[in-house]
C-alpha cells in the first residue's frame, strides 16, 4: 500500500473520520516513514472489539512502510484529561 493513498483508504474503510490538515499529513507521509503509536490501559477490565480499530490502523501504516508502536502500560491512562460533567 502506498503512503500517498493511505489516508484515503483508511477513510474509505471508515477507520478515519476526521483529519485536521489532510494535505500536510499527506505531504509528511510522502517524505518517508513516520512513527506512530496507540496506547492501551492494562488496568481496564478487558480488551474489546473497539480496540480493533486503532490496531487495524497501525497495521495499515505498517503495511505502507511506517513504524507503528502499540503501547501497553499504566501511563496510557487518561487521568490527566478533564472529566466530562454530567448534565
Amino acid at each position: 500500500m502506498a503512503s500517498s493513498n493511505l489516508i484515503k483508504q483508511l477513510q474509505e474503510r471508515g477507520l478515519v473520520a476526521q483529519v485536521t490538515d489532510e494535505e500536510a499529513l499527506a505531504e509528511r507521509l510522502a517524505q518517508g516513514p513516520i512513527a506512530l503509536y496507540c496506547g492501551f490501559d492494562p488496568t481496564a477490565d478487558s480488551l474489546h472489539l473497539g480496540h480493533l480499530v486503532p490496531l487495524l490502523c497501525l497495521k495499515r501504516f505498517q503495511q505502507a512502510g511506517h513504524k507503528p508502536v502499540a503501547l501497553v502500560g499504566g501511563a496510557t491512562r487518561s487521568d490527566w484529561r478533564p472529566k466530562l460533567q454530567s448534565r
